[in-house]
C-alpha cells in the first residue's frame, strides 16, 4: 500500500493557504460593506465564530489550476482595513515563503456607486447653509405683513390702476419686509395722522377731498382690514401727490393750443419721501405748487368760503334797495340802509366804507355780482341777490378761482432761469400784461395785445427766449397766407403791392409772402424770439392806438408789446449786464438791415390764462373769460370722470399745402420758383442763421444781417 503521508502534508498547506486567502477575502468585504451598513457588534461576532464550517471533501488534491477568484468580489480598501488581522496558525505560516498571487478583480459597473473612495480622496466638504434671514417686522405687525405680502403677490389687486405706482408700492414694501407703514401694532403711526389730515384738507388746495378716501383704521380689527386698509391709504395718498403736482386734468383735455412741459411725479420718490419725512403732512404737502400766484389764490379761496382769518359777512334781508341817477325831473335816489356798509366790504368797494346809502358806486359793484353768478344785472339789491351773496359755495368766483389754480399747476416749478437771478417772462392773456420777474418780484411790466377768441388765439405755453431782432422781416405765417391773402388776392391782384408786402412763389408751388423791414413793418422794430411749434413770438407793432382800450385781444396769436425798446433793454440787461443797454441804445439800431441780439443765458416765457388773480395791493381780480377756458374746465370737473381727465388728447394740427386755385392775373411775383433752397419756414419766421443767402430780386441790394 502506498504511503500518502507525505502528500497529505502538502495538501493540508495548500487547504490552509486557501482557507486564509478565503478569509482575508471575506473580511475585507465585511469592512468595505460597513460604509453603509452598521458594524456588527461583539456578541453577534462570537456567534458566528460559533457557527460550524462545512469539512472538505476526500478528494485528489487539486492543483493550482483548479481554483478561480470570484469576480465579484469587492477591492480591498487598505485605508479601511485598520483592523489587526487574525493570527494564522503554523501551517498556515508554513506557507508564506510560497505566497499564492491573486489576480485584482474586475470592476462591476452596478457596482460603482457601492465602492468605497480611494483613500487618496479627502471627504466632500458639506453645502454651505444659507444664513438664517431674520425678520425686521415686529411681532406684533407680522400678520399685518403676512397678509400684505399676499396681497401685492395677488394679480387681482384693485388698488393701484397704474403700472408704475403698483411696480413702486411693490418693491417698496418688499424692501420693508412688508411692514406696514401707516401703523404699529394696530395703531396709527404720526405719518398716518398727518397724511390723513392732508387728504381730509384737500379742498384748501382746490382739490376734491372725495378723490382721496381715507380708509377707517378705528374700525380694522383683523390683519386683513388692516393691510386692506394700509394699501387703500397707501393709494389715495399718491393719487393726491400726483394731481397736486400736475394737476387732475391734463391741459390736452382744455384745447389744442396749450402746451406745457411735463412734470409727472415718480411714485418711488413720493413712497420714500413720505417715509422717511418727520411730518407726512408738510412733505405731501409739498407737492402743491410752490409759486406766489398759488398760494394768493388759496388764500382767497378760503375768503370766499368764509374760512379766512377775518369775519364771514353775512347781509341780512330786508327791503329792495334801487339806486335811481337824477333827472330833470326829480333828484338822485339814493336809499340809506343799515346793511349798505356791510354790502360795501363784502363787494369790495373802497370808497366810503361807512356810508348807509345805497349810491351808484354800490349799485355797480350790485350789478357786477349779478353778471357773474348769471342774475339779471338790473343794480337792485332784492332777495335773490342777496341769497347769492350769502352763498359763497354757489359763487361763480369760487369756481373761477378753482381752475386757475388748476392752470397754475401746469406751470414749471421753476419759472425762471437760476443763473440770473430766477428771471422770467410771464404773460397774462386775459389781463393783457408782460411782467419781466426777477429774484421773486416784478422789474418791469407793460400792455400788450394778444389774440383773437376762436382760431387765433394767442397759445398757453412755456419756452425759452433765445435772442431779439432789431429791424425784422415779417415771413407770413402760412395761416395768414392761405387763410386771408390769398383770398384777397382774388379780389384785389394788387393788394399786397399797396401793403408793401413781397411775394415768391416756390418750386413746390407754395407760397412765400414777406415784408422788408422798415417803419410800416407788422412786426415794427424789435422781435422778440422764443422758437415753439405754434409759430407765435412777441413783437413791436406800428398801431399804438390799441394799447388804449381795456380788452385788447386783436392779434392773429402773436403779442404785440407796447414799449418794445424798454422791454428789450429790461431783458439785454438781465442777461448781459455789462453792456449797459438803454432804450435809446436800442432805439439807435433801428434801420433796414436785420441785427440779433443773442442771450449768453436764455430767459423762460411763460404765456398763462389768469381770469383771477390777486394783484399788488392784495385785492382779487377777476377778468373775462375771453377763450371759454374756464367754462370747459368747470364743465370738465363736473363731470365725474376725474381719472380719465390725465390722459392726454391728441389734436390734429392744421396743414398748408400749394392753393387749390390758381392765382389770379396780374399778381407781381418778387421772385418766381428762382430759389428753393434757402432757410426753412420756422428760419424765415425767427430769424434763424441760415448758410445760404437768396439771390436779391432784380434792381435791389441785398438784405444785410447782423448778429450780435
Amino acid at each position: 500500500m502506498r504511503d500518502c503521508s507525505i502528500n497529505r502534508a502538502g495538501f493540508d498547506r495548500v487547504l490552509m493557504a486557501v482557507a486564509a486567502t478565503f478569509l482575508t477575502v471575506s473580511a475585507t468585504s465585511a469592512l468595505a460593506a460597513q460604509s453603509t451598513t452598521p458594524r456588527a457588534s461583539a456578541a453577534e461576532l462570537a456567534i458566528d465564530a460559533a457557527v460550524p464550517r462545512p469539512e472538505p471533501a476526500n478528494v485528489p488534491p487539486p492543483t493550482i489550476g483548479d481554483f478561480k477568484m470570484d469576480s465579484t468580489a469587492s477591492v480591498p480598501d487598505p485605508a479601511k482595513a485598520t483592523e489587526k488581522p487574525a493570527e494564522p496558525s503554523p501551517a498556515a505560516k508554513a506557507t508564506e515563503s510560497k505566497p499564492v498571487e491573486i489576480p485584482a478583480p474586475a470592476t462591476n459597473v452596478n457596482d460603482a456607486a457601492t465602492a468605497a473612495p480611494p483613500a487618496a480622496t479627502a471627504p466632500a466638504p458639506e453645502p454651505a447653509k444659507e444664513p438664517v434671514k431674520v425678520s425686521t417686522v415686529a411681532p406684533a405687525d407680522q400678520p399685518v405683513a403676512d397678509r400684505l405680502r399676499d396681497m401685492l403677490g395677488a394679480k387681482s389687486l384693485r388698488y393701484f390702476d397704474r403700472k408704475n405706482e403698483r411696480a413702486a408700492v411693490e418693491k417698496f414694501y418688499s424692501a420693508r419686509d412688508y411692514a406696514p407703514l401707516w401703523t404699529q401694532a394696530g395703531t396709527l403711526t404720526a405719518g398716518g395722522k398727518g397724511v390723513i389730515a392732508r387728504l381730509k384738507d384737500a379742498a384748501a388746495e382746490g382739490l376734491n377731498p372725495a378723490d382721496y378716501p381715507v380708509p377707517d383704521f378705528a374700525a380694522a380689527a383683523s390683519p386683513d382690514q388692516l393691510a386692506e386698509a394700509e394699501l387703500k391709504l397707501t393709494a389715495s395718498m399718491l393719487d393726491y401727490a400726483r394731481q397736486a403736482q400736475s394737476g387732475r386734468m391734463h391741459w390736452s383735455q382744455v384745447a389744442s393750443d396749450i402746451l406745457y412741459p411735463e412734470h409727472p411725479t415718480d411714485p418711488a420718490e413720493v413712497l420714500a419721501n413720505i417715509s422717511a419725512a418727520k411730518d407726512a403732512s408738510a412733505a405731501l404737502d409739498g407737492y402743491n405748487p410752490p409759486h406766489k400766484l398759488y398760494k394768493d389764490l388759496k388764500a382767497k379761496l378760503a375768503e370766499l368760503r368764509g374760512q379766512g382769518d377775518g369775519p364771514m359777512i353775512h347781509i341780512a334781508e330786508g327791503p329792495a334797495l334801487a339806486f335811481r341817477a337824477a333827472t330833470k325831473k326829480q333828484g338822485e335816489v339814493a336809499p340809506e340802509d343799515s346793511r349798505v356798509p356791510q354790502l360795501r366790504a363784502k363787494l369790495g368797494v373802497a370808497e366810503n366804507p361807512d356810508g348807509t346809502h345805497y349810491d351808484a358806486k354800490v349799485a355797480a359793484a350790485v350789478r357786477k355780482f349779478q353778471e357773474s353768478v348769471d342774475l339779471k344785472p338790473t343794480g337792485v339789491l332784492d332777495d335773490r341777490t342777496v341769497k347769492a351773496i350769502n352763498s359763497p359755495k354757489r359763487d361763480r368766483h369760487i369756481d373761477t378761482v378753482l381752475v386757475n389754480m388748476e392752470r397754475l399747476r401746469w406751470l414749471p416749478r421753476q419759472l425762471g432761469a437760476a443763473s440770473l437771478g430766477n428771471a422770467y417772462v410771464i404773460l397774462n392773456v386775459p389781463d393783457f400784461t408782460l411782467k419781466v420777474m426777477q429774484n421773486g418780484a416784478p422789474v418791469w411790466t407793460t400792455r400788450v395785445v394778444t389774440g383773437k377768441p376762436g382760431k387765433h388765439a394767442t397759445p398757453m405755453l412755456t419756452e425759452t427766449m433765445k435772442f431779439i431782432t432789431v429791424n425784422p422781416t415779417w415771413n407770413v405765417p402760412p395761416s395768414i397766407i392761405y387763410n386771408e391773402y390769398l383770398p384777397a388776392l382774388q379780389q384785389d391782384p394788387t393788394v399786397l403791392d399797396r401793403m408793401g408786402l413781397k411775394l415768391e412763389r416756390r418750386r413746390d408751388g407754395s407760397i412765400h409772402i414777406s415784408q422788408p423791414p422798415g417803419e410800416a413793418n407788422a412786426l415794427g422794430r424789435i422781435r422778440f424770439n422764443f422758437p415753439n411749434k405754434f409759430l407765435v413770438y412777441q413783437h413791436d407793432t406800428p398801431d399804438k392806438h390799441l394799447f388804449a382800450k381795456e380788452e385788447r385781444a386783436f392779434s392773429h396769436g402773436c403779442m404785440r408789446v407796447q414799449n418794445p425798446d424798454q422791454y428789450a433793454s429790461t431783458l439785454l440787461n438781465i442777461v448781459m449786464p455789462n453792456e449797459r443797454y438803454s432804450p435809446e441804445k436800442i432805439r439807435s439800431m433801428y434801420g433796414r438791415s436785420e441785427m440779433d441780439l443773442k442771450f449768453p443765458t436764455p430767459i423762460p416765457v411763460n404765456i398763462t390764462y389768469q381770469t383771477a388773480f390777486v394783484d399788488d395791493a392784495g385785492k382779487l381780480q377777476i377778468r373775462k373769460d375771453i377763450y371759454g377756458r374756464d367754462a370747459a374746465m368747470i364743465a370738465l370737473l363736473k363731470n365725474g370722470r376725474s381719472r380719465d381727465l390725465e390722459a392726454m388728447v391728441a389734436h390734429a394740427q392744421p396743414s398748408y399745402s400749394r392753393p387749390k386755385d390758381g392765382l389770379p392775373a396780374g399778381v407781381s411775383f418778387a421772385s418766381d420758383n428762382t430759389y428753393s433752397s434757402g432757410p426753412s419756414f420756422f428760419e424765415r419766421l425767427f430769424g434763424g442763421p441760415s448758410t445760404v443767402t437768396p439771390p436779391a430780386p432784380i434792381g435791389r441790394r441785398p438784405q444785410q444781417r447782423f448778429t450780435r
